[in-house]
């Protein structure tokens, strides 16, 4: 299919706005492919910031940079405007040095995150420090803000943290990503590790039928049910607003900070618009976990099941 120039227009300006562009599923926050999660943990290693474009907000996009570069996946990295290439190129480049040269990256050392741990976690650590057997504690926080404690050799590139005369180990990437963490520990049978990263991107949380109904009872909570017409007559939920022209008018009104939940029938669908509405720039995003089908088991039995 041929590129049309409308689209060109856009890529060409998009190429303009950063020496170094990545196009990508999701975010530089919140990646939405392993591909994409793994570029993005390569360069958030190399650079403080770049820019990232989500080709998932737009499918005349997402066609348009493949015709663009003539390259057929996602993601693309670009460094003045040319195309460097995708994962596995990006990756060995990166292995070989190759990429940092490009970039420039050796001459920007990362600072010193600020990190607290507790006296319960500090003395946790001590007890798993103490069959280390000369590896080291490694904290690593990884593209999608998934964190990860372990027992580790030093690899090259690391940097470590002196906190409440533990030491930590972090590669560059989880170093920009750890300014601010809060490391706890918690005992008990739900217990263990407890992080809390104030860099985590927003995400869709899950929510069961009967905390929906708390929230919605003390008016903490705007619910939309993105099911279709014909659904919606088989069973509804009483209070949630559907996505119809003017239920979609009312959710884009909205104040971003607002707190809003979203269902279908067995909370697939309702998941996927969820995410959207993040990307729309939604602070506080959830999805009815069992959806509407849940509600009936846990909440109202009178909702008819279908």
């Amino acid at each position: 299919m041929a590129l049309s120039e409308p689209v060109r227009k856009q890529i060409t300006e998009l190429l303009a706005s950063d020496r170094v562009v990545l196009f990508m599923k999701g975010s530089r926050g919140a990646p939405q492919c392993g591909f994409s999660a793994q570029v993005v943990n390569v360069v958030d290693g190399l650079l403080p910031s770049y820019q990232t474009i989500d080709v998932l907000s737009s499918p005349e996009l997402r066609d348009g940079i493949k015709e663009f570069s003539q390259w057929p996946t996602i993601p693309q990295l670009f460094v003045d405007g040319q195309l460097v290439g995708g994962c596995d190129i990006v990756r060995e480049m990166s292995a070989s040095g190759e990429l940092q040269k490009l970039l420039g990256a050796s001459a920007a050392p990362a600072m010193l995150p600020s990190i607290s741990i507790t006296a319960a976690a500090a003395q946790a650590f001590r007890g798993a420090l103490a069959d280390a057997r000369g590896d080291s504690l490694r904290f690593q926080i990884n593209a999608g803000f998934q964190n990860e404690l372990f027992l580790g050799p030093k690899a090259p590139g690391d940097v470590e943290v002196q906190v409440s005369g533990i030491s930590l180990l972090l590669d560059p990437a989880s170093v920009r990503r750890a300014d601010g963490v809060q490391i706890d520990f918690v005992d008990g049978p739900n217990g263990g590790f407890k992080i809390v990263n104030p860099n985590e991107p927003a995400r869709v949380r899950e929510l069961s039928a009967a905390e929906v109904k708390s929230r919605l009872d003390r008016g903490a909570l705007t619910l939309f049910d993105v099911r279709p017409e014909g659904e919606r007559a088989l069973a509804s939920i009483s209070g949630a607003r559907s996505l119809d022209a003017v239920g979609q008018e009312f959710l884009m009104n909205l104040d971003r900070s607002t707190p809003v939940a979203f269902h279908c029938h067995h909370g697939v669908r309702s998941q996927t618009f969820a995410e959207q509405m993040l990307r729309q720039g939604f602070k506080e995003v959830y999805n009815l976990d069992g959806g509407i089908d849940a509600w009936s088991l846990q909440v109202d039995p009178s909702v008819p099941r279908y």
